[in-house]
């Protein structure tokens, strides 16, 4: 079993012992090392992954040829590209592992194994959704709305350990803005 994911799930749903050895045969065990590619454009998202241990990222390259990161994952987050998981058509991102990680495949198969003899994982699984839903909304306000110096204030104080985790360049991207801009902000803060 599971006990990572196992505490996660209790979190948001009652989920019985008895509910907890039925996920053990739907989850694949996946370590990659830091730096290790589990996604690439042109191929399909093979499921969601829980990351038990490490940092993942999601990201594409725009026609600039500069990375743009769209989702990072930690403990006891999800990540996916879920366009493509939905959809089944190829993935126009990557998902790299920042650190070497421990994480749970949950393919889609697997997750279509598990919706009738645990209805209130689907529960889980659309709770989690909404969760990923309501972020993305919020990352869209905050770079519409907030200056990049109030984004990276509201940031680094939801996120603290992200700021530690990840390299700065990477930051940078997720925020929206320059490493040299991100660097000027930390200078300022000093």
């Amino acid at each position: 079993m599971y006990p990572e994911l196992v505490a996660h799930i209790r979190r948001f749903i009652e989920f019985s012992e008895e509910d907890a050895e039925k996920l053990a045969n739907c989850f694949i065990p996946v370590k990659p090392k830091k730096k290790e590619l589990l996604l690439e454009p042109g191929k399909l998202c093979k499921g969601n992954y829980f990351v038990i241990k490490g940092c993942m990222r999601l990201y594409f390259v725009n026609d600039k040829l500069t990375e743009q990161i769209t989702q990072f994952g930690i403990e006891n987050w999800w990540i996916a590209d879920n366009d493509s998981l939905l959809s089944r058509k190829p993935s126009r991102y990557y998902l790299q592992a920042l650190e070497d990680s421990e994480l749970l495949l949950l393919t889609p198969q697997n997750h279509n194994k598990l919706l009738t003899p645990l209805p209130n994982f689907e529960t889980y699984l659309r709770i989690m959704y909404e969760k990923a839903l309501v972020a993305s909304q919020r990352r869209v306000e905050f770079i519409l709305c907030l200056t990049d110096e109030e984004r990276y204030r509201m940031f680094s104080e939801l996120n603290p350990a992200f700021i530690q985790r990840v390299p700065q360049y990477m930051l940078a991207s997720y925020l929206g803005f320059t490493p040299q801009f991100l660097s000027r902000i930390r200078a300022k803060k000093a």
